[in-house]
């Protein structure tokens, strides 16, 4: 998966195209993420004790993890990524155009 929980991305294709959010969560499974406040769903429950009122709870949806692309915020626009190992250090993720570190939350 080019993507990790906390990174922020940028959506590349589908409806919410253009749209920018951070990763929630990985779905690695299914090859799918969940991005903050993207592709939100609805979701009808009933009343449980944990929320006794129920009803229509608004809650984001997983997209194809194709459809998402890292955002450098160098370049500011959505880029792939590289692995750089240099001597010494710990493999990172660099920006393949302006070839800047791509640092994860």
């Amino acid at each position: 998966m080019h993507v990790r929980k906390g990174d922020n991305v940028v959506v590349i294709a589908g409806k919410e195209k253009g749209k920018r959010g951070r990763v929630l969560r990985i779905l690695s499974a299914k090859g799918r993420v969940v991005v903050e406040r993207i592709n939100m769903i609805k979701r009808h429950t009933k009343p449980t004790q944990r929320n006794p009122r129920g009803g229509i709870l608004e809650k984001e949806g997983s997209l194809e993890a194709s459809n998402v692309a890292l955002w450098c915020g160098k370049c500011s626009a959505g880029r792939r990524c590289r692995a750089d190992i240099k001597e010494g250090q710990k493999k990172r993720r660099v920006c393949v155009k302006c070839g800047s570190v791509i640092e994860s939350a």
